[in-house]
Protein backbone atom coordinates (compact mmCIF):
# COMPACT_ATOMS: atom_id res chain seq x y z
CA UNK A 1 0.00 0.00 0.00
CA UNK A 2 2.90 2.36 0.62
CA UNK A 3 5.51 2.30 -2.13
CA UNK A 4 6.68 4.64 -4.86
CA UNK A 5 4.69 3.04 -7.67
CA UNK A 6 1.40 3.03 -5.75
CA UNK A 7 1.73 6.61 -4.52
CA UNK A 8 2.77 7.82 -7.98
CA UNK A 9 -0.29 6.17 -9.51
CA UNK A 10 -2.53 7.85 -6.95
CA UNK A 11 -0.90 11.19 -7.78
CA UNK A 12 -1.45 10.62 -11.52
CA UNK A 13 -5.16 10.09 -10.88
CA UNK A 14 -5.28 13.58 -9.33
CA UNK A 15 -3.01 15.10 -12.03
CA UNK A 16 -0.65 16.37 -9.32
CA UNK A 17 2.22 16.57 -11.80
CA UNK A 18 0.75 19.65 -13.43
CA UNK A 19 0.67 21.43 -10.05
CA UNK A 20 4.33 20.86 -9.14
CA UNK A 21 6.54 23.94 -8.88
CA UNK A 22 9.71 22.80 -10.67
CA UNK A 23 12.83 24.34 -12.07
CA UNK A 24 13.06 24.86 -15.82
CA UNK A 25 15.66 22.13 -16.29
CA UNK A 26 13.83 19.31 -14.51
CA UNK A 27 10.52 20.45 -15.98
CA UNK A 28 11.93 20.14 -19.50
CA UNK A 29 13.46 16.77 -18.58
CA UNK A 30 10.09 15.22 -17.74
CA UNK A 31 10.09 15.92 -14.01
CA UNK A 32 6.30 16.17 -13.87
CA UNK A 33 6.03 12.47 -14.67
CA UNK A 34 8.83 11.21 -12.39
CA UNK A 35 7.47 8.60 -10.03
CA UNK A 36 9.59 9.78 -7.12
CA UNK A 37 8.31 13.37 -7.37
CA UNK A 38 4.71 12.26 -7.86
CA UNK A 39 4.93 9.96 -4.83
CA UNK A 40 6.36 12.79 -2.71
CA UNK A 41 3.61 15.12 -3.91
CA UNK A 42 0.89 12.68 -2.89
CA UNK A 43 2.49 12.22 0.52
CA UNK A 44 2.51 16.02 0.93
CA UNK A 45 -1.17 16.15 -0.04
CA UNK A 46 -1.99 13.43 2.47
CA UNK A 47 -0.06 15.35 5.13
CA UNK A 48 -2.09 18.47 4.34
CA UNK A 49 -5.33 16.53 4.79
CA UNK A 50 -4.03 15.26 8.15
CA UNK A 51 -3.08 18.75 9.38
CA UNK A 52 -6.34 20.28 8.20
CA UNK A 53 -8.91 17.61 9.09
CA UNK A 54 -7.18 15.13 11.40
CA UNK A 55 -6.06 11.52 11.33
CA UNK A 56 -9.41 9.87 10.60
CA UNK A 57 -9.98 12.04 7.54
CA UNK A 58 -6.52 11.29 6.17
CA UNK A 59 -6.92 7.59 6.94
CA UNK A 60 -10.22 7.22 5.10
CA UNK A 61 -9.11 9.50 2.27
CA UNK A 62 -6.13 7.29 1.53
CA UNK A 63 -8.10 4.05 1.80
CA UNK A 64 -10.76 5.35 -0.58
CA UNK A 65 -8.14 6.44 -3.12
CA UNK A 66 -6.29 3.14 -2.78
CA UNK A 67 -9.44 1.06 -3.25
CA UNK A 68 -10.23 2.98 -6.42
CA UNK A 69 -7.11 1.59 -8.15
CA UNK A 70 -7.83 -1.05 -10.79
CA UNK A 71 -5.23 -3.32 -9.20
CA UNK A 72 -2.51 -2.78 -6.58
CA UNK A 73 0.79 -1.57 -8.00
CA UNK A 74 3.87 -3.65 -7.25
CA UNK A 75 7.21 -2.21 -6.23
CA UNK A 76 9.90 -4.58 -7.49
CA UNK A 77 13.01 -4.50 -5.34
CA UNK A 78 15.33 -6.10 -7.89
CA UNK A 79 18.43 -4.67 -6.18
CA UNK A 80 17.64 -6.39 -2.90
CA UNK A 81 17.00 -9.73 -4.59
CA UNK A 82 20.18 -9.45 -6.66
CA UNK A 83 22.20 -8.75 -3.53
CA UNK A 84 21.00 -12.03 -2.00
CA UNK A 85 21.79 -14.01 -5.16
CA UNK A 86 25.21 -12.41 -5.63
CA UNK A 87 26.24 -13.01 -2.02
CA UNK A 88 25.15 -16.65 -2.20
CA UNK A 89 26.87 -17.38 -5.52
CA UNK A 90 29.90 -15.10 -5.52
CA UNK A 91 30.26 -14.05 -1.89
CA UNK A 92 30.25 -10.38 -2.96
CA UNK A 93 27.89 -7.43 -2.80
CA UNK A 94 26.84 -5.94 -6.17
CA UNK A 95 28.39 -2.60 -7.18
CA UNK A 96 26.68 -0.21 -9.62
CA UNK A 97 28.48 2.08 -12.07
CA UNK A 98 25.98 4.71 -13.24
CA UNK A 99 26.36 7.61 -15.64
CA UNK A 100 23.92 10.17 -16.95
CA UNK A 101 23.68 11.52 -20.48
CA UNK A 102 21.41 14.02 -22.17
CA UNK A 103 19.21 12.40 -24.81
CA UNK A 104 17.34 15.10 -26.70
CA UNK A 105 15.52 17.27 -24.17
CA UNK A 106 15.63 14.61 -21.48
CA UNK A 107 18.35 13.08 -19.33
CA UNK A 108 18.83 9.34 -19.29
CA UNK A 109 20.95 7.23 -16.97
CA UNK A 110 22.79 4.04 -17.77
CA UNK A 111 23.89 1.68 -15.01
CA UNK A 112 26.08 -1.42 -15.10
CA UNK A 113 26.11 -3.80 -12.12
CA UNK A 114 29.17 -5.83 -11.14
CA UNK A 115 29.83 -8.62 -8.66
CA UNK A 116 33.56 -8.95 -9.23
CA UNK A 117 35.27 -8.08 -12.50
CA UNK A 118 32.55 -9.27 -14.88
CA UNK A 119 29.40 -7.16 -15.49
CA UNK A 120 26.14 -8.88 -14.63
CA UNK A 121 23.64 -6.58 -16.29
CA UNK A 122 22.99 -3.17 -17.83
CA UNK A 123 19.95 -0.96 -17.28
CA UNK A 124 18.51 2.39 -18.33
CA UNK A 125 16.15 4.83 -16.68
CA UNK A 126 15.09 8.42 -16.25
CA UNK A 127 16.78 8.49 -12.83
CA UNK A 128 19.84 6.83 -11.37
CA UNK A 129 17.68 4.66 -9.11
CA UNK A 130 15.53 3.45 -12.02
CA UNK A 131 18.64 2.61 -14.06
CA UNK A 132 20.11 0.59 -11.19
CA UNK A 133 16.85 -1.30 -10.69
CA UNK A 134 16.74 -2.06 -14.41
CA UNK A 135 20.34 -3.28 -14.32
CA UNK A 136 19.55 -5.51 -11.33
CA UNK A 137 16.52 -6.91 -13.18
CA UNK A 138 18.66 -7.74 -16.22
CA UNK A 139 21.27 -9.39 -13.99
CA UNK A 140 18.62 -11.53 -12.29
CA UNK A 141 17.28 -12.66 -15.64
CA UNK A 142 20.75 -13.81 -16.68
CA UNK A 143 21.45 -15.55 -13.35
CA UNK A 144 18.15 -17.13 -12.33
CA UNK A 145 15.89 -16.65 -15.34
CA UNK A 146 12.87 -14.37 -15.50
CA UNK A 147 12.77 -12.01 -12.52
CA UNK A 148 9.34 -12.71 -11.10
CA UNK A 149 7.93 -11.32 -7.87
CA UNK A 150 8.66 -13.45 -4.86
CA UNK A 151 5.63 -14.35 -2.76
CA UNK A 152 6.39 -15.22 0.83
CA UNK A 153 3.79 -17.55 2.30
CA UNK A 154 3.67 -17.73 6.05
CA UNK A 155 3.37 -21.26 7.35
CA UNK A 156 0.08 -21.98 9.09
CA UNK A 157 0.22 -21.72 12.82
CA UNK A 158 0.22 -25.18 14.35
CA UNK A 159 -2.63 -25.73 16.81
CA UNK A 160 -1.57 -25.88 20.43
CA UNK A 161 -3.15 -28.57 22.54
CA UNK A 162 -3.82 -27.28 26.01
CA UNK A 163 -4.00 -29.67 28.90
CA UNK A 164 -7.28 -29.86 30.75
CA UNK A 165 -7.44 -27.96 33.98
CA UNK A 166 -6.49 -30.12 36.94
CA UNK A 167 -4.64 -32.71 34.85
CA UNK A 168 -1.24 -31.37 35.90
CA UNK A 169 0.16 -31.66 39.42
CA UNK A 170 0.25 -28.52 41.57
CA UNK A 171 3.15 -26.13 41.04
CA UNK A 172 6.13 -27.02 43.20
CA UNK A 173 5.03 -30.60 43.81
CA UNK A 174 7.35 -33.58 43.50
CA UNK A 175 6.72 -36.19 40.86
CA UNK A 176 6.84 -39.00 43.46
CA UNK A 177 3.76 -37.53 45.15
CA UNK A 178 1.58 -38.28 42.13
CA UNK A 179 -0.65 -41.31 42.52
CA UNK A 180 0.40 -44.29 40.38
CA UNK A 181 -2.16 -45.85 38.03
CA UNK A 182 -4.61 -48.16 39.75
CA UNK A 183 -4.08 -51.90 39.15
CA UNK A 184 -6.35 -53.75 36.77
CA UNK A 185 -9.55 -55.06 38.43
CA UNK A 186 -8.83 -58.65 37.43
CA UNK A 187 -5.55 -58.80 39.36
CA UNK A 188 -5.82 -56.56 42.42
CA UNK A 189 -2.62 -56.12 44.40
CA UNK A 190 -2.65 -55.08 48.03
CA UNK A 191 0.57 -53.95 49.68
CA UNK A 192 0.88 -53.42 53.42
CA UNK A 193 3.72 -52.28 55.65
CA UNK A 194 4.60 -54.15 58.85
CA UNK A 195 3.96 -52.09 61.97
CA UNK A 196 6.92 -50.63 63.80
CA UNK A 197 6.52 -50.74 67.57
CA UNK A 198 3.06 -49.66 68.64
CA UNK A 199 2.28 -48.00 65.31
CA UNK A 200 -0.80 -49.21 63.53
CA UNK A 201 -0.48 -50.86 60.15
CA UNK A 202 -0.31 -48.30 57.36
CA UNK A 203 -1.20 -48.72 53.72
CA UNK A 204 1.53 -48.20 51.20
CA UNK A 205 -0.92 -46.52 48.83
CA UNK A 206 0.05 -42.81 48.52
CA UNK A 207 -2.49 -40.07 49.23
CA UNK A 208 -4.57 -38.96 46.25
CA UNK A 209 -3.41 -35.85 44.40
CA UNK A 210 -5.34 -32.63 45.05
CA UNK A 211 -6.55 -30.07 42.57
CA UNK A 212 -4.73 -26.77 42.11
CA UNK A 213 -5.97 -24.27 44.69
CA UNK A 214 -7.55 -26.92 46.92
CA UNK A 215 -6.67 -26.28 50.59
CA UNK A 216 -4.28 -28.64 52.31
CA UNK A 217 -5.82 -30.89 54.98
Amino acid sequence: MVNTNTLAELAEQLDLGSYLYLGKGIARGGGRSLKSLLANAFEALLGAVFLDAGYDAAYHYYLNRYRSLPEPAHDENFKGRLQQVAQERFGQTPVYDSEGAKVGSKREYTSVVFAGAEPLGTGHGATKQEAEQDAARAALESLVGAAKPVTVVKPPRSPRTRARRGSRPPRGSVKSEAAPPEPAPESPVSISVLPSGDAAPQSAEPPPSRQFGEPLE
